[in-house]
């Protein structure tokens, strides 16, 4: 277990007054006032930081700032750290100066620019050595100097094995972590996501789970379903249910096997509190895994952190920095715990922080280099949503580059297409290509166990393939057409795939209980593989249904179709339309002047408001059968609910403006998500259940469970509501519960679940 520094101990310089910054280029004046103005000024130009105001006005402008970045020392940036918005250094910043210094010493005076000249000119060692001697600030600096070939040199010198049950990232291998995410957490579809995923030689990194509905009782049910299926397959890797910290400690003290502890990190402590946590808190979470989590005494390393540029924007909690440099400084704290993996998401946000591929591709290579630089053991996710201009083309360009880079792991989101986060990463057929293409392994234990089984094979080992055999109306299960498989074409020895790639009958022999799990996952398009990659069959009917769900962006609320659902209040955004909505973070959070001039304080204990959010079909498709349900059975169970809103181009920050504005203490936002894959997933919408705190009480207790004394609200969400999901009618039952709940408790999301958890105990 890692010795964790207090951080009153952590010695941070006291914040200095802006220093002003100047350069004159041939024609070209520019000047930046302060550290964080010129930092942003030096990055490559993308949607967040244009969005923000930090971006470079013009490539002039941005090649005088980095000049100037690489003419200040590291003495200098060490000097000057970044504030919060009260002038202050938060605890993200100060546990970024928790650094070697016997190694800061030695490069203290060296310019930026000589830094990147050093580290091209030494050996990985050296490099990985003087990493540990940086802060986030620092290693963003750098990162805003350096070319994609010096991204990718600089990254590809790093090594950071890390160990939990098994070795990741170990020189010469690429790893996996298998996702299988079901809309609803069915547990047969996620079995069904697993067996398919194992089969392509994926999932050595962990099998993790985000669940759908983030409860104590869902989170230790995943988990355990989870170790049956390790155990019984005997696959050497580890597992995690990537609900809140909290969540998945309660369900620790209940016994479930929580072998990796997850949390998704923020570059500055204002945007923490929007996720419930506290360094304290991750502190306390890694003292208790190290004293009794299942892997206690095993594993060198059990933590799991996601980051991804684009957060801290997104909340409107960056403190004026960049979005960069906030990702740097996510993996300076980051290593104060010691992670067995952290798995960047740069792209899952979607236009409001990158818009198309370019941004996407570069960003994810300045994040893998600046995470590996820091001491963190990087898996990449270079991922996109269908509202963004980023293609499945361009995530495959930033794969390749990354696995030349070095990057320790990637996903597995079968056939790219996540069915509960409606967002599309990489898949287990993408790592297999991968391998093959760049001469990498799976981890060792992995390894050895994927050998055995034939899924995997050594050049000139493998075993000739006969037709595949045939699971429901035109489908065959594995490689089948009669190619001898498993020889490949690298040298001898080489990693290559094994008679059993992609037979999922090797987990699951049983045909009537195979068809059963088929039926409860959804785009399950089809088992066939050539080589490495699914069929061009299995391909062209994962691509169409991407294309139709792309298409249910250009949607728009037909507002005289939901007159005769309810006889809804019209309230204005300060979006005036799709494009500005999709390309600004808060434009739809707020209230129009003559949305806000239409409200006024009511008596209502809840308030319904229904926007298009992402998808106007979701609304369409759910609210008429979902609606009256919820007005009924919370008008039966003697709730009051004011008159419905409904708004055009709205976000899930709308709330916190309506319950404002008529003093509602609860709003249910009913807004429609990002599509996701399919003519059904493309129509999903989520409830957002935002809790407003009275002073007193109510506002004292979420502020002692959050750490944040400033919480005025409170979330518990119900996602995936849609045909194909959560059934519309059934949601709006669901959804009179949670809110009875919620009124009862007088609390909402994890605190909520906490008082459940309690009293079911």
């Amino acid at each position: 277990m890692k010795e964790l520094t207090p951080l009153d101990r952590i010695e941070v310089p006291r914040p200095r007054p802006d220093a002003a910054y100047a350069a004159r280029l041939p024609g070209h004046d520019a000047s930046f006032r302060g550290l964080k103005r010129l930092l942003g000024a030096a990055d490559a130009s993308k949607a967040g930081d244009r969005l923000a105001g930090l971006a470079a006005p013009d490539e002039a402008a941005r090649e005088a700032a980095r000049g100037l970045l690489g003419e200040l020392t590291l003495e200098h940036l060490h000097d000057h750290p970044l504030t919060d918005e009260r002038g202050e250094v938060d605890a993200v910043m100060r546990v970024n100066y928790d650094i070697d210094r016997d190694a800061f010493a030695r490069i203290a005076s060296l310019r930026l620019g000589e830094l990147k000249d050093h580290l091209l000119r030494a050996p990985g060692p050296e490099v990985a050595r003087l990493g540990r001697a940086l802060t986030g600030v620092m290693a963003a600096a750098l990162a805003k100097l350096c070319d994609v070939h010096e991204l990718v040199y600089l990254a590809r010198k790093i090594s950071r094995p890390t160990r939990a049950r098994t070795v990741l990232g170990a020189p010469g291998t690429l790893a996996s972590r298998l996702q299988p995410n079901h809309p609803t957490d069915d547990l047969r579809g996620i079995t069904l996501l697993l067996y398919w995923g194992l089969s392509l030689g994926a999932g050595d990194a962990l099998l993790g789970v985000n669940p759908a509905a983030g409860t104590v009782e869902t989170t230790a049910a995943i988990l355990r379903h989870l170790d049956r299926i390790r155990r019984a397959t005997g696959v050497p890797t580890q597992i995690c249910c990537l609900s809140h910290l909290k969540v998945q400690l309660a369900a620790l003290d209940q016994g479930a096997p929580v072998e990796i502890l997850f949390q998704s990190l923020a570059g500055t402590e204002a945007c923490f509190s929007e996720f419930d946590i506290t360094v304290g808190l991750i502190d306390e979470g890694y003292r208790r895994m190290a004293a009794r989590g299942p892997l206690a005494g095993e594993a060198e390393q059990f933590m799991y952190f996601e980051t991804g540029q684009g957060s801290e924007l997104t909340y409107g909690k960056h403190d004026g920095i960049d979005m960069a440099t906030a990702e740097a400084l996510c993996y300076g704290l980051a290593r104060r715990w010691d992670p067995f993996m952290l798995n960047n998401v740069t792209g899952f946000i979607g236009p409001e922080t990158h818009l198309d591929d370019r941004e996407m591709i570069l960003a994810n290579l300045q994040d893998h280099f600046m995470g590996k630089l820091l001491g963190v053991p990087m898996g990449m996710a270079p991922c996109y949503t269908l509202h963004a201009h980023v293609t499945l083309e361009g995530q495959q360009m930033a794969t390749q580059l990354l696995t030349a880079a070095g990057a320790n792991y990637y996903m597995d989101v079968c056939l790219n297409t996540d069915r509960m986060l409606a967002y599309f990463d990489t898949s287990g057929h993408d790592v297999q290509t991968l391998r093959e293409i760049h001469g990498r392994e799976p981890g060792g234990e992995f390894l050895a166990w994927a050998l055995a089984r034939g899924i995997l094979a050594r050049a000139g080992e493998g075993e000739r393939v006969g037709e595949g055999e045939r699971v429901g109306e035109g489908e065959r299960v594995g490689v089948g057409d009669g190619e001898s498989e498993g020889h490949g074409e690298g040298k001898a020895g080489a990693i290559t795939r094994g008679p059993r790639f992609g037979d999922v009958r090797q987990f699951c022999p049983d045909a009537a209980e195979l068809a059963e799990l088929l039926a409860a996952t959804p785009a399950a398009y089809g088992f066939a593989t050539a080589g490495p990659r699914p069929t061009n069959a299995v391909s062209r009917r994962s691509r169409a249904d991407e294309a139709v769900a792309r298409g249910a962006l250009a949607s728009e609320l037909r507002e005289d179709e939901l007159t005769s659902v309810a006889a809804f209040r019209v309230i204005t955004t300060t979006a005036a339309s799709k494009a500005e909505h999709l390309g600004s973070a808060d434009a739809g959070a707020r209230l129009s002047a003559e949305g806000a001039a239409r409200l006024a304080p009511e008596e209502a204990q809840v308030q319904i408001v229904v926007s298009d959010g992402l998808s106007a079909e979701a609304v369409h498709h759910n609210v008429p059968d979902l609606l009256p349900v919820l007005l009924d059975g919370l008008g039966a169970r003697g709730v009051t609910v004011g008159q419905p809103l409904l708004a055009r181009y709205g976000r899930v920050k709308l709330a916190e403006a309506v319950a404002e504005r008529l003093g509602a203490r609860l709003v249910v936002m009913l807004l429609g998500e990002r599509p996701g894959s399919g003519e059904l997933a493309s129509r999903s919408l989520s409830a957002y259940l935002a809790y407003r705190l009275t002073p007193g009480v109510d506002q004292e207790a979420a502020a002692a469970f959050s750490g944040n004394p400033a919480i005025g609200f409170e979330y518990t969400v119900v996602s995936n509501i849609h045909a194909g999901g959560l059934p519309a009618a059934e949601a709006g039952g669901v959804l009179v519960e949670k809110v009875l709940q919620v009124l009862a408790r007088r609390a909402a999301g994890n605190r909520l679940e906490a008082l459940l958890a309690g009293s079911a105990a």
